[in-house]
Order: structure tokens, then sequence, then C-alpha cells
């Protein structure tokens, strides 16, 4: 990495991506945990349309890619390790996936607004992680 200061830009991003994989870690563990989705006030008619009887394996995925990884590229971030850039599109990526293949198999639901607040969410992280100011810290030299 290039700079020895990290920017304001870059603890925005850090604080976003430690966001989400709590976020992903406490939805997936509580869905694997209870693939009813009981726990989380989350009918199972919520999957009509989808591949899935229960929430099971949504929990599984959610943990691990939504979950685990953004905690590993947290870790990249903070250490300042030069995979951490790639590893924030990929988490942005996944993220926008994620919402958007959800919203093409169950609907868009409003009520909780999460599908609109992670939707954006990956779309800032995507923006954050594509600014100069954060790209030019994580260039090898």
């Amino acid at each position: 990495m290039k700079n020895g200061s990290k920017s304001y830009s870059l603890y925005l991003l850090m604080g976003l991506i430690l966001f989400q994989g709590i976020s992903g870690l406490f939805g997936g563990l509580t869905l694997v945990i209870d693939p009813s989705g009981e726990l989380l006030q989350m009918p199972l008619s919520m999957l009509a349309g989808s591949p899935f009887d229960t929430f099971l394996i949504p929990g599984i995925i959610l943990f691990s890619i939504l979950g685990i990884f953004p905690m590993i590229v947290f870790y990249g971030l903070w250490k300042r390790t030069n995979w951490a850039w790639t590893g924030t599109l990929i988490v942005s990526a996944a993220l926008i996936i994620w919402i958007g293949v959800e919203i093409l198999m169950v609907g868009y639901h409003s009520k909780p607004p999460l599908q609109l607040i992670y939707g954006l969410l990956g779309l800032i992280l995507l923006g954050l992680v594509m600014m100069p100011s954060i790209r030019n810290q994580f260039q090898e030299d």
C-alpha cells in the first residue's frame, strides 16, 4: 500500500464492511439455528417461488459469504493488505447480487425495508471502493 495514513473514506468503508460482516453473521447464524425463520419473524411463505423449503441454505450462504468473508476483508482493510481492495469489491458485488437474486426469487418486501437497506449498502460499498483515494491506497508499488 502506498499511503501511510488512512483516509476518512477508508474508515467509512471499514465501518460499513464491519457492519455487513456482523449483520451477515447474525442473520445467517440465526437462520441456520432456526431454518423456519421464526426467530427473525420471517415466515416460510416468504420462500414461495424460490428453490428453498427452509432458510437453512440461504442462512449458510449469508453466514459464510456475507458474514465470515466481510470479516476477513475487514481484517485485511485494517492491516492494509493489498488483497483487501479486491475483497471489498467482491463483498460489494456479492451483496448486490444477493439482494437482486432475492428480489427476483421472492419479490420485493418493503416491511421491513431490509432489501432496500442492504441493496443501498452494496452500492455504497461499490462506490467507496472505486474511489481513487481508496484505490490508490491498495495499489501495489
